[in-house]
């Protein structure tokens, strides 16, 4: 059985920056009031161009890039993320069509902001059966958009951005060592956007109630990720026949300062043992784990050959943990460009649809 290792890694987020003291002229907050009970000093905001796909496929053509991997070998691409473009299509394939993966299957993954680390094992489990053999996950946001900027409990929170892994089967032990998923739907209503879906479809009177913003209870949301975040931890641990004094660090979901501290003393760990950077980015969602564990891998935190842990947490209600040994490239004497490929994709894209145009325009005159 092949083992899935983590081979390219890459993360995309917006330029525009919204502070703390931005935030004060919109609602009443102040810079103080938000960092004690958050951490956040300031967020990064999708432009009007700028979409899950978009910011998705840029780190995915960069994670490729460090993988050494073409788009057309990428057999499968999911996409976790709580803000897709569509109902459908999934985002996933429009980042296909983007970096033009023509081989690659793609769907989109809904677990809120656990997403990722469910998308990783879904992917390692690809790769462990035997089906695919090099997978893209992607975790893309632009959850700015689900926000109500009247609300400074939730407006205060969330950020946009993006962030891939490339995994790869190899023979050699390592990558995915052990995964959890856990779920309870009697929470659903904590963590929501209550509007949108089949139950409850866009109108007039959903769209004077604000159902299509993000509701919470933050309180109740605080003692639930309080509580699972180490538990998780502790049983992705276990399963992976390691122990947490041999696992170098945590990289945690970037929600909120004072659950990743509760984790902390919940483990018995120092703070420094966790990656932590949500002062710079808030709540991304899928993207906070992926864009936290690549920061660490670029300043060389991170390093091939340490054992991690990824936890998560998010509406649904959602929880789990991934174990893995950081890998890095497998060999290659190659030196593989994906970006070059994002204009070949584009060409093929066009194409595409001028035949099915054609192929219309041909079968309408004899329908």
């Amino acid at each position: 059985m092949p083992f899935a290792h983590i081979t390219g890694w890459g993360v995309s987020v917006p330029e525009a920056v919204l502070t703390n003291d931005d935030l004060a002229k919109i609602v009443d907050t102040n810079d103080q009031w938000i960092r004690e009970r958050t951490g956040i000093r300031e967020r990064h905001i999708a432009r009007e161009n700028q979409f899950p796909s978009t910011l998705g496929a840029e780190a995915a053509l960069k994670a490729l890039e460090v993988a050494n991997v073409k788009p057309s070998e990428v057999d499968l691409i999911i996409c976790a993320t709580s803000s897709p473009e569509h109902i459908f299509p999934a985002t996933a394939c429009l980042i296909q069509d983007l970096i033009g993966a023509d081989k690659a299957g793609a769907f989109d993954l809904s677990a809120a902001c656990t997403g990722f680390v469910y998308a990783v094992n879904l992917a390692a489990q690809a790769i462990k059966s035997g089906s695919s053999k090099t997978v893209l996950v992607v975790g893309a946001e632009t959850l700015s958009r689900f926000v109500n900027w009247k609300d400074r409990n939730t407006c205060i929170l969330f950020g946009d951005g993006a962030g891939a892994f490339v995994l790869q089967a190899s023979d050699k032990p390592g990558g995915v060592l052990s995964s959890v998923m856990r779920s309870d739907g009697s929470g659903s209503d904590l963590l929501s956007i209550p509007a949108g879906g089949s139950h409850q479809p866009a109108a007039e009177a959903t769209i004077h109630a604000g159902s299509h913003f993000i509701h919470m209870d933050g309180r109740e949301v605080f003692r639930f990720a309080t509580r699972v975040m180490a538990s998780s931890t502790r049983e992705v641990v276990e399963a992976s026949g390691l122990t947490l004094e041999q696992v170098q660090w945590i990289v945690p979901h970037q929600a909120n300062i004072r659950i990743i501290e509760a984790a902390a003393r919940g483990l018995k760990l120092p703070m420094e043992r966790f990656i932590v950077n949500l002062e710079r980015y808030g709540n991304t969602s899928t993207a906070s784990i992926p864009i936290a564990a690549v920061e660490a891998a670029a300043d060389g935190r991170i390093k091939p050959g340490d054992r991690i842990v990824m936890v998560g947490f998010g509406g649904g209600l959602t929880w789990g943990a991934v174990a893995v040994e950081w890998t890095g490239p497998l060999p290659s004497e190659r030196k593989v460009r994906p970006q070059r490929y994002r204009t070949l994709g584009r060409i093929r894209s066009f194409l595409r649809r001028m035949a099915r145009m054609l192929e219309g325009l041909i079968w309408g005159s004899k329908a």
